[in-house]
């Protein structure tokens, strides 16, 4: 965090000076370790070890929070009587399996009883064995201290004292938080490492108060925002399920009828999901044509970028946009992907400089081994020039969901336009083209409203955007027009000057099914409301959550589920740690923050099975977004690899699993081929452990920092880090050339010879770990290997990340050869035959699961059945 979130970092140091202890779990000892009080060196890939460890010794010893735990928590609920563990016979495979379908029937994993999710039956004493809590105790049990460290590498004693502490943090008094980015995420599992730190947290009271939660560090900024909006292909603004296309949602109401929930926020899903139609077609969308549900695009398989990548490479893609992103460096498998690009006719770029994806045909490291020949490259690629973001105008979204906007400093250069003006630009030209047309396919290019006033430019201006995503009235209102107008009314004028729509909203809660309201997502309204000020360029904070500067999502909570933060009776749980609390006189909710809770709910409120949406969340529950009002120890629904997490081993490991027969995650998807093989658990051709990771001099692929020359000149080299013990193993010395290969393809590097990475201990095994960052290309001032060249593409199950945090490969001291005698080279270590399942756990090419297939996007973010 130090290194590559140095602005948060400062307050972590803050939280030092005032007697906070800080803890850093990672391979490799960093500036962050430095600062830290305790550093914990474990092997990439042990993590659900780790924290399971952790949960069975909270649990174990009565060290949970109780009352939280009881009030608060799913802990009390009863599961059903045929749900099956992975410890039963230590399987690894939960009950619900299907090899055929590579993938599980979750029924079993439900609440028993008839009452759903939304009214479980629940033992408040947590004794009943079928019940949340001792499910869990019997999960973790075989988690001990000494089998974290026969799978971590983390001794005993160095795991009771990050045990003692974070215990000791925690409390009605106290509180921790836990900061995790990209070394958590890019597994095969990561999902459920971030699911069981949420256990951890949620047993010792640490969700919903000040001073705790579970904080994603992003790789850069406003990835919050790019998930929000969003960017995944499976996903709507605002955390909507994209429709499916297999006929089970063939309409509106099937749609609605599969995604809308009997109780909690969820069962509020039409008004978000038509407000959000509306936002897309406008007058179009009515309720004769189901609000033009039938134009919104349906997920038919798995859309990943790692499906088509492979569509790609087979030929089957025509063209690509590429802006913001350089997959010829910074995606798995690198080598393969720069050679899928060749296959298509055309690739549109939109950089700020060169980069590798733009000049993969001319000067990749295919182009020089011989691999590639530029003559026979027939894509053409389109280079548009980008305006960084000092450039252009419009909102940053961070880790805490704060909308912060950024006014624009200066013009871009030349040619270089911003990706609204860009976008405007391409689909106003797009819909002039389908306006011609007839064809039903154009139809709703030819529905879309866009109506977006431009300045001199041709630039969408960008407050009538937010003011679109805030969401309005839909009847439009005579003489609205300018950023002002008549009372509530923001930009209520169109391109043409056309009066456009009514009052802004103040709210989600505002927002209604019957087509009378637009938002374009439903979590950032209230940003932009009818008092006409634009919170996230407010700068006047009032208090230490910050309100006043900005806008956090949903509502301007600053603390989500702060309900938490209060007694179940809403008495605050200490002075201290006072946030929001029940004012028994005026008998509504109060405090510091804005409640996220229904203000008026007395704490005593029970419901009686009957209600619906927040009318049935009992008033001594705090997570609303949940049908039970309850957080999730075990998820009962909406995960695909397990209601519980579970130890696996990553996709290429030097070991097998210590824990279940199964090594590797049965749910991941594989995505096999010759191209993307993987090494079998203890393959002596590659006996080490490698890991990624982020320089503070430079940025993701290099893209914004490569290119610049004082960047460049500190950080000038790709290197290799690795202990003084594998060193002399190898007989390598600091600064020495080494070579780096896995069975997907060959870098070269220097190697940096340090104390920071040290041996560990496995089982009576020693296993090396080495580090690399990922910065390099071939593009750029200064160039080097592509990390990600050596690193698989795999997905998790629930999101497709690829495992790019750990894997396996092999060092050869010496530079590579270069030209064609390079593919020579690496046919010794890396031979061309052979099948492309080299684990015994990975399904062969063209077996049903060998790709993503229907994957999570065919399951709906919150489908529970």
């Amino acid at each position: 965090m130090a290194e590559c979130h140095p602005v948060g970092f400062r307050w972590v140091m803050k939280a030092k000076e005032r007697g906070a202890t800080i803890i850093h779990v990672d391979p490799r000892f960093s500036r962050t370790s430095a600062l830290a009080d305790i550093w914990v060196p474990i092997r990439a890939g042990g993590d659900i070890a780790f924290l399971g460890g952790l949960v069975r010794h909270i649990i174990e010893n009565n060290l949970f929070f109780r009352d939280y735990v009881v009030h608060f928590t799913n802990a009390s609920c009863i599961l059903r009587e045929d749900f099956r563990d992975t410890e039963e016979g230590a399987t690894g495979f939960f009950s619900g399996w299907s090899g055929e379908q590579c993938g599980y029937d979750r029924k079993t994993w439900l609440y028993g009883g008839d009452r759903g999710l939304s009214f479980p039956e629940r033992d408040l004493t947590l004794q009943h064995p079928r019940c949340v809590l001792q499910t869990l105790r019997r999960h973790f049990a075989r988690y001990t201290p000494e089998m974290v460290e026969k799978i971590c590498g983390i001794s005993p004693s160095l795991f009771h004292k990050v045990a003692d502490a974070l215990v000791a943090a925690s409390g009605p008094d106290k509180s921790a938080a836990i900061c995790y980015a990209l070394g958590w995420t890019q597994h095969s599992k990561g999902v459920q490492i971030i699911r069981t730190a949420a256990i951890l947290q949620l047993l010792l009271g640490n969700i919903g108060r000040p001073g705790g939660g579970i904080l994603a560090l992003r790789g850069h900024a406003s990835i919050q925002g790019s998930t929000d909006i969003p960017t995944l292909y499976d996903t709507l603004p605002g955390y909507l399920p994209m429709p499916r296309g297999d006929g089970s949602e063939a309409t509106l109401r099937d749609y609605l009828a599969r995604h809308t929930r009997p109780t909690g926020l969820w069962h509020n899903f039409p008004a978000y999901f038509i407000s959000l139609l509306k936002a897309y077609y406008g007058k179009n969308a009515t309720v004769e044509n189901d609000f033009g549900y039938s134009w919104v695009p349906k997920i038919t398989t798995n859309h990943s970028f790692f499906e088509y990548l492979y569509d790609m490479a087979d030929g089957k893609m025509e063209g690509m946009f590429m802006m913001g992103q350089n997959p010829a460096v910074a995606a798995a498998n690198s080598r393969f992907e720069r050679a899928a690009l060749s296959k298509l006719k055309w690739l549109v770029v939109r950089e700020m400089v060169e980069i590798e994806a733009a000049t993969f045909w001319r000067d990749s490291p295919e182009i020089e081994h011989g691999e590639l020949k530029t003559e026979e490259i027939e894509t053409e690629v389109f280079l548009f020039p980008a305006a960084g973001h000092a450039e252009k105008e419009g909102a940053f979204t961070n880790t805490q969901r704060l909308l912060q906007w950024r006014q624009k400093a200066v013009d871009p250069p030349g040619d270089a336009r911003s990706e609204a003006w860009f976008m405007h630009q391409l689909a106003l030209r797009l819909i002039a083209k389908a306006k011609q047309s007839n064809d039903p396919l154009d139809e709703p290019l030819r529905a879309l409203d866009w109506w977006y006033p431009e300045d001199e430019l041709g630039d969408p201006k960008m407050e009538a955007v937010l003011a679109e995503i805030n969401g309005w009235y839909t009847n439009p209102v005579a003489g609205g027009g300018g950023p002002g107008g008549n009372d509530g009314i923001v930009f209520g004028v169109d391109r043409k000057g056309n009066s456009h729509h009514g009052p802004q909203i103040d709210g989600y809660p505002r927002l209604k099914s019957d087509g009378s309201t637009a938002s374009g997502a439903w979590i950032y309204s209230g940003v932009l409301g009818p008092d006409k000020i634009n919170k996230a360029n407010s700068r006047n904070s009032k208090d230490y959550l910050g309100h006043g500067w900005g806008f956090a999502w949903p509502g301007d909570r600053r603390i989500i589920y702060n309900r938490a933060s209060a007694s179940p009776t809403g008495e605050p749980w200490s002075e201290g740690k006072k946030l929001i609390w029940w004012d028994g006189t005026q008998r509504k909710w109060t405090g510091r923050d804005v409640p996220d809770f229904p203000v008026e709910k007395s704490p005593e409120f029970r419901p009686t099975g009957n209600e619906s949406g927040l009318d049935g969340i009992p008033g001594d529950s705090a997570f609303i977004s949940h049908e039970d009002g309850l957080g999730w120890l075990y998820v009962p629904s909406g995960l695909q690899d397990g209601p519980m997490p579970t130890h696996y081993e990553p996709l290429e490991s030097p070991v097998h699993n210590a824990l279940y027969s199964r090594d590797t995650n049965p749910a991941v998807h594989w995505f096999t081929r010759q191209e993307n093989r993987f090494a079998p658990p203890g393959d002596p051709r590659f006996p080490f452990v490698l890991t990624t990771y982020r320089l503070t001099e430079h940025h993701t692929a290099g893209g914004m920092s490569r290119f610049l020359s004082h960047l460049a000149e500190l950080q000038p080299e790709l290197f290799a880090e690795m202990s003084p013990e594998l060193a002399v193993e190898l007989k390598i010395n600091n600064g020495d050339h080494i070579s780096v290969v896995s069975l997907r393809g060959a870098i070269e590097a220097r190697a940096l010879v340090s104390r920071r990475i040290r041996p560990l201990h496995l089982n009576g095994k020693t296993v090396h770990q080495i580090a690399m960052p990922f910065h390099f290309g071939s593009a750029g001032p200064v160039k080097g290997g592509a990390t990600n060249d050596l690193v698989p593409i795999s997905g998790e199950p629930n999101v497709t990340i690829m495992e790019a945090k750990a894997l396996t490969c092999n060092i050869v001291p010496g530079r590579l050869p270069r030209g064609p005698a390079f593919e020579e080279w690496l046919n010794k270590y890396v031979p061309k035959g052979g099948p492309p399942n080299l684990h015994p756990e990975q399904p062969a090419a063209g077996a049903p699961c060998a790709r993503a297939g229907g994957g999570h996007g065919l399951e709906g973010k919150i489908d529970t059945r």
